[in-house]
């Protein structure tokens, strides 16, 4: 059994991993000239995913480089009042450790035999049995597993569905180093992740363990060409960090100083989604993880889902290695309920947030009565 799978994310890794630790080999196509080749983003929250990691044989490992103070969580509005702060013990169990996607990442590819992952294929055309790239080679399987996220080139042999815009759109910022830059603004985020909710809008900052805090302002029920009317300069970071500022009219001033310590990178990010429910009829020799099959909302399910997509699709395939697509449908049926269940939660939450009064109401999705 040849199996191809496009895109080396938690997905891919997940699922190339597993196979490995059951004795079936696979070749990860990734469009990336290395691993190094872009950022790999902030932190996440892994709970669910933690059995794939175990049935991956690294859960040890996961721990070893798992920030269990990433738990922390302090929620604010943004005329500063303090909803809610929650201080993570520093032996309390890691059921939700914050990791760096980057780490995460790391460890999968370093669990695989060398040459696992080809870099710099870039997928140009894809069939059922055939990639094509853009170096002019092609590629034959018996199983192609499309792990290659939102706007995935393999999703278009199973379906014709396409992420839609959400009605948020989110400018990502950070603080490098920030406990010798700005010390004060660093005991004010804390450990973990720091919300500022209210007006629709939110500040998500996040501390990552490599020192900087990643933020996220959200704008929400905005349309999806919002970026082209909102007069932020995107190359100019000076003058843009002025115009976020005056996007939180009312906010608390400590708030805006996260803004203005910020460095110049600024990158707009249109939050787009699939459908929730989204299933298909399972075609042999063809199917999908992670992004590629549910993207949802980025309220803390995604990574988890991909991670498990891919262990759960290795379980079923090492269970049937003389049927594919019996193990593709068994594959598919668990994942298409495990996801869907996500991806409504996921939308709930998403709701919440959107809300005119969201801080209110993610203080009783913490704290329910």
């Amino acid at each position: 059994m040849t199996i191809a799978i496009v895109g080396a994310g938690l997905g891919g890794l997940a699922l190339a991993r597993v196979l490995h630790v059951n004795g079936i080999d696979a070749v990860v196509y990734e469009r990336d000239q290395s691993r190094e080749a872009r950022g790999q983003g902030g932190m996440l929250d892994i709970h669910s995913g933690q059995r794939a990691l175990r049935e991956a044989g690294l859960i040890d490992q996961f721990f070893a480089i798992a920030r269990g103070e990433g738990q922390d969580m302090r929620l604010l509005e943004p005329d500063g009042t303090l909803l809610l702060q929650e201080d993570t013990p520093d032996d309390a169990p890691l059921a939700r450790p914050e990791v760096d996607r980057a780490d995460l990442r790391d460890l999968l590819l370093d669990s695989l035999p060398e040459h696992t992952v080809r870099w710099g294929h870039a997928v140009t055309s894809a069939d059922h049995g055939m990639l094509r790239f853009a170096d002019g080679s092609s590629a034959t399987c018996d199983l192609l597993v499309g792990a290659d996220g939102a706007q995935s080139r393999i999703r278009p042999l199973l379906t014709d569905a396409r992420p839609v815009h959400l009605g948020q759109n989110v400018v990502e910022i950070g603080i490098p180093d920030i406990d010798r830059t700005h010390p004060d603004l660093a005991a004010m985020v804390g450990r973990g992740n720091y919300w500022v909710l209210g007006n629709g809008l939110s500040l998500a900052a996040q501390r990552n363990g490599d020192g900087r805090v990643r933020i996220g302002l959200s704008f929400y029920n905005t349309a999806e060409d919002w970026f082209a009317t909102s007069a932020i300069p995107f190359d100019d970071p000076a003058a843009a960090r002025a115009r976020l500022i005056d996007l939180l009219p009312g906010w608390h001033p400590r708030f805006t100083a996260l803004v203005a310590a910020c460095d110049d990178t600024i990158v707009p990010r249109p939050i787009t989604t699939l459908p929730i429910g989204l299933t298909w009829p399972s075609t042999p020799g063809v199917t999908l993880v992670g992004d590629a099959a549910h993207l949802m909302p980025p309220v803390g399910e995604g990574a988890n889902m991909a991670l498990l997509d891919g262990a759960l699709l290795a379980l079923a395939l090492a269970a049937h290695p003389d049927d594919v697509p019996a193990a593709v449908a068994e594959y598919e049926r668990e994942m298409f309920e495990r996801t869907g269940t996500a991806a409504r939660e996921s939308a709930r939450i998403q709701q919440l947030l959107m809300s005119p009064d969201a801080s209110r109401q993610m203080l009783a999705f913490f704290q329910p009565a």
